[in-house]
């Protein structure tokens, strides 16, 4: 049973430690940093795309009203000279202010447009990553259950191992089992314990070999209880 049990825990241990299982936790801790940059600069693109609707809307209201007073200009309906004179300092001052809300607008434009590469790349790198990780899933879920399948073979061919076994036989097994990490029992090969691998003198085995085949015997050094093999050098 001692090495049904030994089974058992290698197999729970395999389930845990799934290499692709492992990787696929790194990526995903990996994809949160991403997603998270990727967040930002989602609101950093709309923030910037409506700042860029303000600064094109400025641009055209200022040229609007510049096309209006050429327009007046133009059409010669201005006849006083100083309010003449006026509209055309007004205009200089429209064309000055058209150039300042220009650069603006540009500075605006360059500061989106690296802002949406940066967003591209990172939507990129997450299409990268959940294609990874679902390739990686794939393959853990395939591993583990093939793992589940071995376990519970091995639980059932542990349960029938059990079955017949006096109750205070196994309970001390048990007990042993969790005191001793996970080795309740070791056997008696070679006239040494393979728990603790003491080994054994001459008169310790003829003590053992002595006692019936059916009573337990316990390891002096580990306290473990010794299976007599045909190994054990009795």
């Amino acid at each position: 049973m001692q090495e049904l049990d030994s089974r058992l825990d290698a197999l729970r241990h395999q389930l845990g430690t799934i290499p692709e299982a492992i990787a696929l936790a790194e990526l995903k801790r990996g994809r949160s940093d991403v997603d998270d940059a990727a967040r930002d600069l989602r609101v950093e693109v709309s923030d910037l795309t409506a700042e860029q609707k303000r600064a094109d809307a400025d641009v055209e209201q200022v040229k609007a009203r510049r096309v209006r007073d050429q327009g007046m200009i133009d059409s010669g309906s201005i006849g006083d000279p100083k309010a003449l004179q006026r509209m055309l300092g007004e205009l200089e001052s429209l064309q000055r202010r058209i150039s300042d809300l220009e650069d603006v607008e540009l500075d605006v434009m360059e500061r989106l447009e690296t802002a949406q590469t940066d967003l591209d790349g990172r939507e990129a790198a997450l299409t990268k990553i959940d294609g990874e990780a679902e390739a990686l899933e794939q393959t853990r879920a395939q591993k583990a259950a093939e793992l589940e399948q071995d376990r519970a073979s091995v639980a059932e061919a542990r349960r029938a191992a059990a079955e017949g076994l006096p109750e205070d036989l196994v309970a001390l097994y048990e007990k042993l089992r969790a005191a001793k990490g996970g080795t309740g029992a070791a056997a008696l090969r070679r006239r040494e314990c393979e728990g603790c691998r003491l080994t054994l003198n001459a008169s310790d085995l003829a003590v053992i070999a002595a006692k019936p085949s059916d009573e337990v015997v316990r390891c002096e050094e580990c306290d473990r209880i010794l299976v007599r093999t045909s190994e054990s050098g009795l």
